[in-house]
């Protein structure tokens, strides 16, 4: 049983972009659905797909290159289960001056730093994507 699970799959793609592959899997949970579907809109990785087995199903990440270099130059894990970081609407960060991403938790379900500001809600700070 993992204790952070969405800091393993920070972990993995980390891993697979050290690595140059083309494809990262992650055991898949609706969390890490909706932080691969942001990764997609914010155009930090090509694609993603779940695939279907006999448990929780696995999701297949498709790691975005240009010119053999990453798009995700850095990913950090920002709450822990030790220590939860909390932002209200109005203090929302924005990462490497808003070339990068705060993924966050809120009220109206996980969305980038941009968003959350847009629609005025605070929340949990997953994590930063650069």
């Amino acid at each position: 049983m993992l204790t952070d699970p969405i800091a393993d799959m920070l972990t993995r793609i980390r891993n697979a972009i050290l690595a140059k592959a083309d494809k990262v899997d992650i055991p898949a949970s609706r969390m890490k659905l909706e932080i691969a579907k942001i990764l997609k809109d914010e155009g930090f990785i090509r694609a993603y797909k779940i695939i279907k087995d006999k448990r929780q199903g696995t999701l297949r990440l498709s790691i975005k290159y240009l010119n053999n270099e990453s798009i995700i130059t850095g990913l950090k894990k920002i709450s822990k289960p030790g220590r939860r970081v909390y932002v209200g609407s109005k203090e929302v960060p924005a990462v490497m001056g808003g070339v990068g991403i705060a993924i966050l938790t809120t009220p109206k379900g996980i969305m980038h730093d941009r968003a959350a500001r847009a629609e005025g809600v605070g929340g949990e700070v997953l994590c930063y994507v650069w």
